[in-house]
């Protein structure tokens, strides 16, 4: 058992967490299960993994999904083709099978010397199977290798952070083994703060006309892809790097630099036709 005690997680000055994710990464520790974080793109998932591993001093190990990832490169994956290869051509390598085995994320993390932090990134964009082709590993921190007749354990059981974008719906018997935490759209004050992080000499009044602007865009109804808050930050160094004095959305206009907010031509045209309207 860890020392749950010695575990706790209060943000970074690199990244403002509320206080229920503060809440959610400590409990998810405390009960040694893993953290599964949603929330709509934008809003931090990836990044809280970062800044947990930062924050505790642990190394971080990132296992990115992509929709052809299968769980089994999780754990290894065994190169039958190259041995096949070796074997024709006389390579002694082919007697020992454990030339063959590549170790995935999993097994990287199990058998670290030292306590890391396992992040499994956008779960939800896997076949529906994955989720239960790992509940096992994750559940007993570990798995057997056929090839090799061994079992590998964890060494030091690694902090689970799983994010989802909600593409998909995750199986129940998945979720059950996972304490669940939504990272809801920052408020105006706790953007204020996010911002301050990445541009702490923002202009106040500049700033405040650039939330304005955003939060305005967000409320518009029928949007593709409302802006998210990394896409606030590239918009916001857009301005600073162009030097704007005043940011407004005018009714008859889109926003300056509208390309780092918006993101597919249906939302710009939305915003031209609702602009024509208001001129008219």
């Amino acid at each position: 058992m860890v020392d749950k005690a010695a575990v706790k997680f209060q943000g970074t000055s690199q990244y403002i967490a509320t206080e229920g994710l503060k809440l959610a990464v400590n409990a998810a520790c405390t009960l040694e299960k893993p953290l599964l974080v949603k929330g709509e793109p934008g809003t931090g998932k990836t990044l809280l993994a970062e800044q947990v591993a930062a924050s505790m001093g642990l190394k971080l190990i990132t296992w990115h999904i992509k929709s052809t990832t299968k769980a089994q490169q999780g754990l290894y994956e065994y190169d039958a083709v190259s041995r096949l290869r070796d074997s024709q051509l006389g390579d002694g390598r082919v007697y020992d099978i454990q030339n063959y085995i590549k170790p995935g994320k999993l097994w990287e993390a199990f058998t670290s010397p030292e306590r890391c932090v396992l992040l499994i990134d956008e779960i939800d964009k896997a076949d529906i199977e994955f989720p239960n082709d790992l509940l096992h590993e994750l559940d007993k921190m570990s798995f057997y290798v056929y090839e090799t007749n061994q079992t590998i354990h964890a060494k030091q059981r690694p902090i689970v952070i799983i994010t989802s974008n909600n593409e998909k719906e995750l199986p129940n018997a998945f979720l059950r083994r996972c304490f669940f935490h939504y990272i809801d759209f920052p408020d105006v004050e706790t953007m204020r703060q996010i911002v301050d992080v990445h541009f702490p000499q923002i202009s106040q009044q500049v700033l405040s006309q650039a939330l304005d602007v955003f939060y305005q865009l967000r409320e518009i109804p029928n949007l593709k892809k409302a802006p998210s808050t990394s896409e606030l930050i590239d918009w916001l160094a857009l301005i600073l790097a162009e030097d704007l004095p005043e940011i407004h959305l005018e009714s008859n206009q889109l926003p300056p630099l509208y390309g780092a907010l918006l993101k597919n031509e249906q939302d710009v045209q939305l915003l031209q036709r609702l602009a024509l309207m208001t001129r008219r």
